[in-house]
């Protein structure tokens, strides 16, 4: 059955693009960062009338409902849901979203005017993409420490330079798949809905897989990748297109040594978990009883007491062990 909303703008410039869904997941938000979010997606050039507006609360501790002034947008909408976890809320949006096409912005991002308007066009002309991003760039709100480059940890900042690239697994082995350098990353995400329902129908009831995601304080960040090598094993192709571009803001307490160690301790260990989910092992499970020697070990290779940088390292390290010990043999 053809719904109420699809009939109402069948006839309007949205069936000459991808009718968008922009999606906006957040617990506890600071609000200055949220405002700043909210403010860059009425200043987008794409009519009001080509897209709907989701704000999922994800178990704030003080509702949104009554906090954020939606009224700009005439199909703006809060939702709360009570599941915490980053994972939960977006199962929510695929359910509530009416786009053919779900834009997923994190609560301290800026997107460009110009992002949904252009993450339309893309999709429209390329219709074996399945997801695509662009880029993330930093806005620090302090000076990143003269160690933070060497860390490898790019809190969702990316920048792949200005030539479009793309993956596919199309007639790749499993044996012979990998992750690939172009796959979007969470923040500015733009998925077909056609293409996610593989993955929701797949994880949702999936403990393992809903737990990939962040929750509350836990700082795991595997959701993401699990989209993507959902969509892509689905026989989708996924794309970096340079045209896509937002800001990332980045608080000056997500640089310091604590916020890092256990950013790279979670991503670590569920990068592990992700790439089993796919059948993809680069290395092999450990057992449990030998993680507290491999740990110590690695504390003594990076010198953790040292300084903060082989801290951070070694806590990486150290979740990466804790993922191969969840591994089946």
């Amino acid at each position: 059955m053809v719904s109420d909303f699809a009939v109402r703008y069948a006839s309007s410039p949205i069936s000459k693009l991808m009718f968008i869904t922009a999606v906006v997941c957040t617990h506890n938000p600071r609000r200055d960062l949220l405002d700043a979010t909210l403010a860059g997606l009425q200043q987008q050039s794409l009519s009001t009338n080509e897209w709907e507006f989701l704000l999922v609360d994800n178990g704030s501790s003080e509702p949104l409902a009554d906090a954020v002034d939606l009224s700009w947008h005439p199909r703006g909408r809060v939702i709360r849901e009570d599941r915490l976890g980053l994972t939960y809320a977006r199962y929510r949006s695929y359910r509530e979203a009416h786009g053919a096409v779900i834009v997923y912005i994190d609560d301290d991002n800026v997107l460009a005017s110009d992002y949904l308007d252009n993450a339309a066009r893309i999709l429209e002309a390329n219709p074996k993409m399945g997801a695509i991003g662009g880029k993330s760039l930093p806005r620090y709100e302090a000076e990143p420490p003269v160690w933070f480059a060497s860390l490898g940890i790019n809190l969702a900042c990316r920048d792949l330079g200005d030539q479009t690239m793309t993956a596919s697994w199309e007639s790749v082995p499993q044996n012979e798949r990998s992750y690939p350098r172009c796959a979007p990353v969470g923040a500015g995400m733009a998925i077909r809905k056609e293409a996610y329902r593989a993955y929701v129908e797949a994880a949702e009831n999936d403990p393992v897989r809903s737990a990939l995601g962040r929750k509350g304080e836990d700082l795991a960040s595997g959701e993401d990748n699990d989209m993507v090598m959902s969509v892509l094993a689905a026989g989708w192709d996924v794309g970096y297109f340079p045209e896509l571009s937002l800001e990332h803001i980045i608080p000056e307490s997500r640089l310091s040594r604590d916020y890092l160690a256990r950013h790279s301790y979670s991503s670590n260990k569920t990068w592990v978990l992700v790439l089993d989910v796919h059948g993809i092992r680069p290395w092999p499970p450990i057992p449990a009883w030998t993680v507290p020697l491999r740990r110590a070990k690695a504390y003594m290779q990076y010198r953790a007491w040292r300084d903060d940088a082989g801290y951070i390292k070694w806590k990486g390290t150290s979740g990466q062990y804790e993922g191969r010990a969840l591994l089946q043999v």
